[in-house]
């Protein structure tokens, strides 16, 4: 005997389609911009022979990848549910933030091994003209960066991008740095070495992002969601005998999960005892979507009081 009740409604649809619209905008001119500023600087590497500019175009196409990966990925969360997928596409977007994780360590892995060729036998840079345009570069990407951290903290993927950019910034800026020891002490390893400084940087931000949207992939406990909290919310109605099977987790960034089975002495007043769990768990815990199950006693699969059950968060 049980009784569902799912907490998503009308309003969290309206609100995300507002905000999805305004994100799709802020990313379309990011796309727009490091899109055009690659073709400059992949021709201003090759005419300067500077590994920072080559290295920091070759990162521009994996932002113009990103980006529009995550451009995408939001439109697919628009998409309704459809009988084969039941949930809709909201893991497009996580899906879209893993793998730009593994594209970043893919081309820092290429910087880091063109670099050490660089060091073995240096190149001569021609370095007044590679650092107007990594000074062109610095403030594209911070234009981008700007348009893109109002929404980062709400949207994985639009994070990913982020990270993109900022990586991208940090480029010019050794690439600046470069040019102008470059310039002055005609010292050509300079090159090399920042682009192996800027490369460790890109990776410390893909293990961000690779941990954070496989974390959600494997469906693990919300980030900052106690389990241990969850559970005393339930046993903390009068009605509820004990809970078992409670799993928590992420559809996507900002969208939570919530399903468990409760055991309550009676099936009386049901409908109230599923509206007032309800309630208090999206006010206290932000749930989105919430699945709950009322069973009698002796239906109860766990068989033990609350507080004395297994939970998980998966």
């Amino acid at each position: 005997m049980g009784n569902h009740d799912h907490s998503h409604g009308h309003d969290h649809s309206h609100s995300h389609s507002i905000k999805s619209s305004k994100e799709k905008k802020a990313l379309g001119i990011v796309l727009v911009l490091t899109f055009t500023f690659m073709i400059v600087e992949a021709v201003a590497g090759f005419y300067t022979s500077s590994l920072a500019l080559l290295s920091d175009a070759g990162h521009m196409l994996t932002d113009v990848f990103a980006v529009s990966l995550a451009f995408f990925a939001i439109w697919f969360t628009e998409k309704p549910p459809t009988s084969t997928k039941t949930f809709g596409f909201y893991r497009a977007e996580i899906l879209a933030a893993f793998f730009n994780s593994l594209l970043l360590f893919a081309i820092s892995i290429g910087i880091l091994l063109e670099a050490y060729k660089r060091l073995l036998t240096p190149h001569e840079v021609k370095s007044v003209e590679m650092t107007i345009v990594a000074v062109v570069g610095l403030l594209i990407n911070l234009t981008s960066a700007y348009v893109l951290f109002k929404y980062q903290s709400g949207n994985l993927n639009i994070k990913g991008a982020l990270y993109h950019v900022l990586s991208d910034a940090l480029g010019s800026v050794g690439a600046i740095v470069a040019g102008i020891i470059m310039i002055t002490t005609k010292w050509y390893y300079a090159d090399s070495l920042i682009s192996i400084l800027v490369s460790i940087l890109i990776i410390r931000g893909a293990w961000v992002l690779f941990k954070e949207s496989s974390h959600i992939l494997l469906e693990g406990t919300p980030k900052g969601m106690d389990i241990d909290a969850v559970q005393s919310c339930i046993c903390s109605n009068e009605k509820v005998i004990s809970v078992h099977d409670l799993h928590v987790w992420t559809l996507t960034q900002g969208f939570e999960a919530l399903s468990a089975h409760i055991v309550v002495e009676n099936m009386e007043n049901s409908e109230e005892v599923l509206s007032k769990l309800k309630q208090e768990l999206a006010e206290k815990f932000n749930i989105s979507h919430i699945t709950l199950q009322l069973e009698i006693e002796e239906c109860d699969e766990a068989n033990g009081p609350c507080y004395d059950n297994g939970v998980s968060g998966n």
